[in-house]
């Protein structure tokens, strides 16, 4: 594999020193572009361009030739794993992601298997692999999944939710169900990342946007539980080098202390958070991720800048902040906001790390 030409996301993340604060964006690759909406419309739908290795390896690639972001991340979805578990995954216009089969009973849980990656997902370690012989060192590659209680929330509802009627109803009349089914979640997530890890990935997020419906206790038992198992279960150096992880629990900052004694490299935050806060809370255990609202994209150029340094100033000096939005980039955004962004947080991080 190729050297590392910019590794400056990589050594923020293990709290080493940087020139500037890197920048990358969750869900970069997407549509909000036009050349991406391009592919999608080539491969004919959204799993089909997720199939592809060459098309998925095509939009991964876009945003970084439009923006000097300083990380790849994978082209797929977080609902690859049910899918994979025989669930039939599919996308319905406006309303997202889909099941053909739901799982709410005992039985349904004991009838899906614990995923094996290379025999069940290898179009996704597949893409792993050509991306990364594409990037050639440009910029590190992120991998990821979701994480086992968002995987399960979106099983057990069978698609997206707003009240989480089914999901909670099983975690509090069926609690047991509810472990076996994270279990095996957690056992399949262990698995699919670390073959990204061996296919080229070079950090690994674990997305868990649903964590934050969660009462204090039930977050403990039912999400963070599972992260921590994922994390004890990961290829953590790979190819000479560490391979840092990533949590990300949407609306999870109640929790950043106990997300910090999981033993992650770095923590994922939303815009709710103040990250100077965040940074006194856990700072000198974990990196920070985050966490611009995605929505001053929709602003101007001055409004953008503003918000910018405003997160740098708050984060403060040194190492250990990979600057990132506090959820995924909106599909209205103008192309052109995210190219004011990235050039903000390099020019005006420099004073933070001389």
């Amino acid at each position: 594999m190729s050297e590392l030409k910019n590794d400056r996301f990589l050594r923020a993340l293990m709290g080493q020193p940087v020139d500037v604060t890197p920048v990358w964006m969750m869900r970069q690759a997407g549509r909000y572009l036009p050349e991406y909406r391009a592919t999608r419309a080539q491969a004919g739908d959204f799993l089909s361009l997720c199939k592809n290795k060459e098309l998925a390896c095509e939009v991964t690639l876009q945003p970084l030739e439009r923006y000097p972001l300083d990380a790849a991340i994978l082209f797929s979805d977080i609902l690859t794993i049910p899918d994979a578990m025989g669930l039939g995954l599919y996308f319905e216009t406006g309303e997202g992601p889909r099941f053909r089969k739901i799982v709410r009973t005992e039985q349904d849980v004991d009838a899906l298997p614990v995923v094996n990656t290379l025999k069940d997902l290898p179009y996704v370690t597949n893409a792993v692999s050509e991306i990364r012989r594409e990037l050639n060192g440009r910029v590190p590659l992120i991998g990821f999944s979701g994480s086992p209680w968002t995987l399960a929330t979106y099983m057990v509802e069978g698609g997206s939710s707003k009240d989480f009627r089914h999901i909670k109803g099983m975690l509090y009349s069926q609690p047991e169900v509810l472990h076996q089914l994270l279990e095996k979640l957690a056992l399949s997530v262990i698995d699919y990342l670390n073959e990204q890890i061996k296919a080229g990935a070079q950090a690994v997020q674990i997305f868990d946007s649903w964590g934050g419906s969660l009462s204090d206790a039930a977050y403990i038992e039912f999400s963070l539980k599972y992260m921590e198992k994922i994390v004890n279960g990961l290829i953590r150096e790979y190819d000479g080098r560490k391979v840092p992880v990533i949590l990300f629990t949407k609306g999870g900052g109640l929790w950043l202390p106990q997300m910090a004694a999981v033993g992650a490299d770095a923590l994922g935050l939303d815009w709710t958070m103040n990250i100077g806060g965040a940074r006194a809370q856990v700072g000198n255990q974990v990196a920070l991720q985050g966490n611009l609202d995605p929505c001053v994209l929709y602003g101007n150029a001055a409004q953008i800048e503003a918000e910018v340094a405003r997160i740098l100033e708050s984060y403060g000096m040194g190492s250990g902040h990979v600057f990132n939005l506090g959820h995924g980039i909106h599909q209205y955004v103008d192309p052109e906001a995210p190219k004011i962004l990235v050039e903000a947080v390099h020019r005006l991080s420099e004073k933070y790390h001389s």
